[in-house]
């Protein structure tokens, strides 16, 4: 196993398969890809960089994009790369979970993380671009059949959803799920900006309401998180809070390294000075030990954000 300068070891990795996406969300970060790219790595290369990571001790990975499941071959990559793998999960906006949720879980998939901004039809198409509220409620219905646990992802803005957080918190306890509230991320130089001052909401208060709610509080190792066992009329819901700016203790606890879809690593989400070319090398012929030794590169790069 790898270890950054800090200290902090690298157990995860989190790979973009593509920056592709059949959704219009305007606040969309493209985990941290400031440009598009359409160099696209193949379904044996992606194989190739997780076994190569599960030698380092490495066997936990989340799939992402854009939008993975855009990607056709989406069922045959995570064939081929759950065997080095104890835990292999996705993050999707579930628009095909309803076709794709039983032959995922099939091929190897243990969990999915589904972007669910709104339980409310107008605001979930301002902030998606796309009027899919109720097939993406399908989607998390069948996806809870297979994958487990089923995490929903809800980014929580100012003037948008703020009003939403306790009727998500409902439905998650109603059907199953878990609730992560996520606050809205930006780097120090979008942080002054108009926009991020109008969506940004804290999350600390909410966090308060939960912990004094809560019949059971949890911590998880990544990030120091938070899981707060919260009673309501559907049962007992399970919420996760990520508040990711200017907390110190967030950062501190990082322990992934990012793949982008064109084969590069980055170090984290909110640098854009960080990428490291392994896809160059791997294409040029380069062996195992050599990917191993860009792979310790980028881990070297690794700091904190917030400080």
């Amino acid at each position: 196993m790898f270890y950054d300068r800090f200290g902090r070891p690298v157990t995860n990795l989190r790979i973009s398969l593509t920056q592709e996406c059949n959704f219009h969300c305007f606040f969309c970060h493209r985990e941290g890809q400031r440009f598009l790219a359409k160099n696209e790595m193949t379904p044996e290369e992606i194989e190739r960089i997780v076994r190569i990571a599960s030698r380092l001790g490495i066997r936990k990975v989340k799939l992402t994009g854009g939008e993975p499941t855009v990607r056709e071959d989406i069922i045959e990559i995570v064939r081929r790369i759950k065997p080095y793998l104890i835990d292999l999960s996705m993050t999707t906006n579930g628009s095909r979970l309803k076709e794709l949720a039983r032959p995922l879980a099939k091929a190897g998939l243990d969990r999915v993380n589904v972007s669910l901004h709104s339980l409310r039809r107008e605001v979930y198409k301002r902030i998606t671009g796309v009027d899919m509220l109720d097939v993406v409620l399908e989607g998390i219905g069948e996806a809870v059949k297979y994958l487990s646990p089923v995490k929903l992802n809800m980014t929580v803005m100012r003037g948008l959803n703020e009003g939403e957080i306790w009727d998500m918190v409902d439905f998650a306890a109603k059907t199953g799920t878990i609730l992560q509230l996520i606050e809205l991320e930006a780097p120090r130089e979008v942080e002054e900006t108009a926009f991020f001052r109008k969506y940004f909401y804290p999350l600390k208060p909410v966090e308060r309401e939960l912990e004094r709610k809560a019949v059971e509080t949890r911590e998880r190792r990544m990030h120091r998180r938070k899981k707060y066992f919260v009673p309501t009329d559907y049962g007992i819901a399970e919420v996760e809070v990520v508040r990711a700016m200017h907390n110190t203790v967030f950062c501190a606890n990082c322990t992934r390294l990012r793949v982008t879809s064109n084969g590069m690593f980055k170090t984290c989400l909110l640098r854009n000075d960080d990428l490291i070319d392994f896809m160059t090398a791997m294409r040029n012929g380069a062996g195992d030990g050599e990917i191993v030794e860009i792979f310790r590169e980028a881990v070297v790069m690794r700091e904190p954000y917030w400080k």
